[in-house]
């Protein structure tokens, strides 16, 4: 079967996680990406991971934890050799994705309507913290920034911790994957018209546009969003319980379902409480309604309720580890993870994630393990027409 992007090109000039993200997301589809690395030191994420040793490779965790499948190519762009080898790069591929801070790219004499001239069908995205427009837009921006200025930080803990940091790089994912859709649909228009495109992404933007029921709260309702822990906002009983061991997550959003759960606990009393009997009435007493609920819970395990409720409908499930939820049979059956054996430059067997969907036509899949730095440099310079020679001096010149 044939992949969604195959033989769609992607030149991947980014760093760390946001653009990263965004060009292997587009590899897990089939498009060839070739990453565009500063020679000598390459992608800063190189030398993240909690792995010490493999940092000092140049192929750290953070690395490969969304290169996988890419080709490395290594380009001084400062240089006037180099800014050539990008410029033939460009009239052989479909989209460009860099993160740099808006203008640097200008600055170096390879803007957008500077390639846009070699390449009239190019798909071109930028990402950055802030956008292309506004008083931030040369502000420099990492994932906790956006984090604390998107309004999610203030929203996450309780009224005792909060505000407090998404336990992952939620901004730079959320960036990087809302790059991956907007690539995506102008590679549709780029497909019937011919007709490149110049796309802006904003992290700050593209985080607050996923928090739309927050939002929606404040500027519809005139709901100012206040933290609540493990609580749900929206109904009652929804949250985290304590349970006769282990914690369990409980969604008994809709009536029917929370008549289910008072049974299964053996409080079928609680139904027709008055302080718990409709769903407005359970949220101004959610507070006394998980003390009942848990005073249920306690004579079974977290494992075992799972079980339980879910055979009534019920949404529950136990709140895992990272360890523990990647050996879940669940995940196991899906086939999220790719192996590969004994990667050059790791040294050692690496599984990958792949994307978070299934295609009947052909599965996102990593092809091909993170490349080392420059690994592909020589043989992406004779596809585009350099000599031996020529590749000899770009080398002796630092250009590549």
């Amino acid at each position: 079967m044939t992949a969604a992007l195959s033989g769609v090109r992607v030149l991947d000039l980014t760093n760390v996680l946001a653009g990263p993200f965004c060009a292997y997301q587009l590899g897990l589809l089939g498009a060839d990406v070739v990453k565009v690395e500063v020679p000598e030191s390459g992608d800063l994420a190189r030398q993240l991971g909690a792995d010490a040793k493999l940092n000092k490779k140049k192929m750290g965790a953070s690395f490969l934890a969304q290169n996988g499948g890419k080709k490395s190519l290594t380009l001084n762009l400062k240089s006037d050799a180099g800014k050539e080898v990008l410029l033939r790069l460009v009239r052989t591929a479909d989209v460009l994705v860099e993160n740099f801070r808006p203008g640097v790219m200008d600055r170096l004499g390879l803007g957008y309507e500077i390639l846009k001239k070699a390449n009239p069908k190019l798909v071109y995205c930028a990402i950055s913290g802030f956008g292309q427009g506004g008083p931030m837009r040369h502000a420099p921006a990492y994932d906790q920034i956006v984090q604390g200025m998107s309004g999610v930080m203030s929203i996450t803990g309780d009224h005792e911790s909060a505000p407090l940091r998404v336990g992952y790089p939620v901004a730079d994912t959320i960036g990087g994957i809302t790059a991956a859709f907007a690539v995506a649909a102008a590679l549709v228009r780029q497909s019937r018209s011919g007709e490149g495109e110049f796309i802006d992404v904003s992290m700050l933007d593209s985080t607050i546009v996923t928090m739309g029921w927050i939002v929606s709260n404040y500027l519809i309702a005139g709901k100012e969003p206040v933290p609540m822990g493990n609580e749900n906002f929206t109904a009652a009983p929804s949250g985290t319980f304590r349970t006769g061991e282990g914690l369990l997550n409980i969604a008994a959003n809709k009536q029917e379902q929370f008549v289910a759960l008072a049974e299964a606990i053996g409080r079928p009393e609680l139904a027709t409480d008055e302080r718990f009997a409709e769903r407005e009435t359970r949220k101004r007493n959610r507070k006394a309604l998980k003390v009942e609920v848990e005073a249920g819970l306690a004579g079974k395990s977290a494992a075992e309720w799972e079980s339980i409720l879910a055979k009534l409908g019920v949404p529950a499930g136990r709140v895992l580890s990272v360890p523990q939820v990647l050996a879940h049979p669940q995940i196991q059956s899906r086939d999220l993870l790719a192996h590969f054996e004994q990667v050059p430059g790791v040294g050692r067997d690496i599984s990958l994630v792949r994307a978070g969907f299934k295609m009947a036509g052909g599965n996102p899949d990593v092809a091909t393990p993170p490349p080392q730095l420059g690994e592909h440099t020589d043989s992406l310079l004779v596809e585009l027409g350099y000599s031996a020679a020529e590749i000899a001096q770009l080398h002796d010149a630092k250009a590549v």
